[in-house]
């Protein structure tokens, strides 16, 4: 008798605390709101270097991109010579930008340009629309917004 008890007194708690977790993340989505920032003209870019990158030439790069006008931050990952950027598209676009840089030290790089079948998405490029997480979030956002 007491063996049933215990186990119906576990199971009853583990299912308590998933129904507790399940209400908060119902609630943490439902009042989410978006982050509302006027960055109206800020685009971010890319650019694949197609060397080995060590310490040094990344400094170099990040001087380098740091002279161009309409950068605002740059990163850039020396393990996969990729290098992500914000900028102004006001002051310049992705192409003047890239244009300028490799100018300044004769990279081998090349701007990513996005795919045409990703350019017209609602949502992140790299967000699977059709997976269970998105679909149960926006269900949640368009119950309560």
């Amino acid at each position: 008798m007491k063996i049933n008890r215990k186990v119906k007194i576990a199971l009853g708690s583990i299912f308590g605390v998933f129904l507790i977790l399940f209400v908060v993340l119902v609630v943490h989505i439902a009042t989410a709101k978006p982050l509302e920032v006027d960055n109206a003209s800020l685009q971010i870019s890319r650019i694949d270097f197609k060397e080995p990158i060590d310490s040094l030439k990344a400094k170099e790069i990040h001087r380098n991109l740091k002279k161009i006008p309409g950068v605002k931050t740059d990163r850039l990952n020396p393990e996969t010579g990729v290098l992500v950027y914000f900028h102004d598209l006001k002051v310049a676009n992705s192409k003047e930008i890239y244009d300028q840089l490799i100018a300044m030290g004769n990279y081998k790089a090349e701007r990513f340009v996005l795919p045409e079948r990703l350019k017209n998405k609602k949502a992140c490029p790299v967000m699977n629309e059709d997976s269970f997480s998105y679909k149960f979030s926006r269900g949640i956002q368009r119950i309560f917004n």
